[in-house]
């Protein structure tokens, strides 16, 4: 794994500097299946990873070294999860202005964006709110020229390369295609958030 750099943070953490956000997501995909004793918890951003450390367990040094190793070999991918469906009706303000700016019909966006297989690469912003990816998805979406001071609560964006929803209502610069009634973050739920570093995300126009 090209570009790896890893700095303490504090005295029970390594933050890891990565080159890219493919770099991230497999990181993260090799220290959700080979957990090391010692990780308690485990942050992506998208160009770092914080891990977080128990050193009664195991000393930082210790994971430094296992961490070295593991990005060295990255073997494994990914877990293969249930894709959490998402239903989505596609009435954004921005829709079709987005289409043109992408250079294909309303129908044609529509249809990539239920089609594409999308994964949380990370999460941030507001609590609940993923950030997601896909290697089906080809377009890089401008952001708005200037935010929006007020977004619905469960309002499905694009911005960049990235799409996602808006867990609750908040100020946003991201292109709205769409809104869902999906929860994405409950205080009381178990996890609260629904869309969890690593987990698929399929969404399909609501009937």
């Amino acid at each position: 794994m090209n570009g790896l750099r890893i700095r303490p943070s504090g005295d029970r953490a390594l933050l890891v500097d990565l080159d890219t956000l493919d770099a991230v997501v497999d990181l993260h995909a090799v220290i959700d299946a080979t957990r090391h004793p010692a990780i308690v918890d485990f942050v992506p951003a998208a160009r770092t990873v914080l891990v977080v450390i128990d050193s009664t367990v195991a000393p930082v040094s210790n994971v430094r070294t296992w961490l070295e190793a593991v990005a060295a070999a990255p073997t494994a991918r990914r877990r293969a999860t249930a894709p959490v469906t998402i239903d989505v009706t596609y009435d954004g303000a921005d829709l079709g202005v987005t289409s043109e700016l992408l250079g294909v019909s309303v129908a044609q966006l529509v249809e990539r964006h239920t089609a594409a297989d999308w994964s949380v690469a990370f999460s941030g912003f507001v609590p609940g709110f993923a950030y997601l990816v896909s290697d089906d998805w080809p377009f890089e979406v401008p952001r708005l020229d200037a935010p929006r001071t007020r977004v619905p609560a469960g309002a499905v964006g694009l911005a960049g390369e990235f799409g996602g929803v808006y867990p609750r209502e908040s100020p946003g610069g991201w292109r709205l295609i769409g809104q869902t009634h999906a929860v994405l973050w409950a205080t009381d739920a178990q996890p609260p958030a629904l869309l969890a570093p690593g987990a698929r995300v399929r969404f399909r126009r609501a009937s």
